[in-house]
C-alpha cells in the first residue's frame, strides 16, 4: 500500500509510523554517544544503563521488581523481541493461541519456530474475548498464548476482567504468556494493564515493548523482553543468534529517553488525544462505521457503506481515486474473510495531513 501510496501521491493513514520526529533530548542522547565513542559492538543483552533504565521503568509502571542483569534483553526492536522469544521458547509442535486479527510478525515467527496455532477471533464493535471460545481453544498441548494490549490494529484494550480469565487458563493448564506492549503509553480510555503484575503471573510472562511507538523513534529499532530468568534464557538464547546486539549509542539515547519526566507522557497523550479526535470525527462525517479504539494510534472502521466488495479493493480504490492510502485488514486474519469488511487508519501524523485526508475523503466518498 506504501508503495502505492508514492505512485498515487496519497496521504498515507495506512503504515503506522509518525510522519513528526522524536524529541530533541533523545536525539542529542544519540549524538554524544556517537561523539563519546560509543560505536562497537554492544553487550549482547543490552548496555548495563538501558537494562537499568528498563527496569526502573517497569517498577514504576507495575510496581514489578525485576533483576536488569537476568531479566532484562535488550533487541533490536519489539519485532525482534517477539522472534526471539517464540524462537527461543516454543518447540515444533506446540499450541500456540492468538487472538485475530494480529500483527503479522506473530504468525510469521510461530511458523518459523513450527509451532500450532490456534486463534480466537475478536469480533466488532467491541472486540471482546469470548470466553467460551478461548476455553476450549486451550489443550494438553497449549504452550503459550500472546496477548497485545492495546491492540494493533483494532485499539482494543484488554479489560481487566479479561485479563484475569486468561491469567486463571493460563494457570489451570500451566501455558506461558507473551505479551506485547509496544503502544502502552498510549491508552486513552482506561489504564493499561501488564498481564505480568496479575497475581501469579510475572513467572510465566515475557513483556514485550519497546521504544519507537512511545518516542516516534520507529527507525532506531530499540526494544526489550522482560521475562524472570529461566525464561530469559530461551530469549537470549535466541537473540544471540538472531542479531547478537543492538545498536549501541541508541540503546544510551533510549536510557536517557524511558526517564523522560511523567510530563512527556502526559503530553503524548494529549497530542494523540487531539489527533485521533480529527480522525474518528472526520471518518464518522464521510459515512465510515467507526469503531470505539482504547489505545494505540490506530481506528478500524467498516468501508461496507461505499459498496466495494472488499477490503483490499476499497483500499486500493481509496488510493488511486480519493489519494487516501488505508490498510486491509484481512492481512490480520488466519482466515481473510474475517477481515474483509474493515480497514484500518492510523492518526500517527501531523494534524494538517489528518485533516487534508479527511478532506479529500469527504470531497470523494461523502455521503
Amino acid at each position: 500500500m506504501s508503495t502505492l501510496a508514492i505512485k498515487h501521491g496519497a496521504i498515507n493513514l495506512g503504515q503506522g509510523f509518525p510522519n513528526f520526529d522524536g524529541p530533541e533530548f533523545v536525539k542529542e542522547a544519540a549524538i554524544q554517544g556517537i561523539k563519546d565513542g560509543k560505536n562497537q559492538y554492544a553487550r549482547g543483552y543490552g548496555v548495563p544503563d538501558l537494562n537499568l533504565a528498563v527496569a526502573d521503568r517497569f517498577m514504576k509502571d507495575t510496581g514489578l521488581v525485576v533483576d536488569p542483569e537476568k531479566e532484562v534483553t535488550i533487541t533490536s526492536g519489539c519485532t525482534e523481541a517477539i522472534a526471539a522469544t517464540m524462537l527461543g521458547l516454543i518447540n515444533s509442535g506446540d499450541e500456540v493461541i492468538l487472538f485475530a486479527p494480529f500483527y503479522d510478525s506473530y504468525e510469521a515467527t510461530l511458523s518459523m519456530a513450527g509451532a500450532k496455532i490456534k486463534c480466537v477471533t475478536l469480533r466488532p464493535p467491541d472486540f471482546s474475548v469470548p470466553v467460551d471460545e478461548l476455553k476450549s481453544a486451550f489443550s494438553k498441548n497449549t504452550r503459550a498464548i500472546l496477548i497485545n494490549t492495546p491492540h494493533n490494529p483494532t485499539g482494543k484494550m484488554f479489560t481487566r476482567e479479561e485479563l484475569d480469565v486468561i491469567a486463571s487458563l493460563c494457570i489451570e493448564n500451566d501455558v506461558l504468556v507473551f505479551t506485547d506492549e509496544v503502544y502502552d503509553k498510549l491508552a486513552f480510555e482506561m489504564d493499561h494493564i501488564s498481564m505480568a503484575s496479575l497475581p501469579g503471573m510475572y513467572e510465566r510472562t515475557v513483556t514485550l515493548n519497546s521504544l519507537g511507538k512511545t518516542f516516534s523513534l520507529t527507525g532506531w529499532k530499540i526494544g526489550w523482553a522482560i521475562a524472570p530468568p529461566h525464561l530469559t534464557w530461551g530469549v537470549r538464547q535466541a537473540h544471540s543468534f538472531l542479531t547478537f546486539a543492538t545498536s549501541t549509542p541508541m540503546q544510551y539515547a533510549a536510557a536517557a529517553a524511558l526517564r523522560a519526566p511523567d510530563s512527556y507522557y502526559e503530553e503524548l497523550k494529549r497530542d494523540y488525544r487531539k489527533k485521533k479526535a480529527i480522525l474518528v470525527e472526520g471518518l464518522k462525517e464521510v459515512g465510515f462505521t467507526v469503531f470505539p479504539s482504547s489505545g494505540t494510534y490506530f481506528v478500524v472502521v467498516a468501508h461496507t457503506p461505499f459498496g466495494l466488495e472488499n477490503d483490499v479493493t476499497f483500499c486500493e480504490y481509496l488510493i488511486k481515486e480519493v489519494g487516501v492510502v488505508a490498510i486491509p485488514t484481512s492481512v490480520f486474519y488466519l482466515n481473510p474473510e474475517d477481515g474483509k469488511d474493515l480497514v484500518r487508519f492510523t492518526f500517527c501524523k501531523d494534524e494538517g495531513t489528518l485533516r487534508s485526508a479527511v478532506e479529500r475523503m469527504k470531497e470523494k466518498l461523502g455521503k
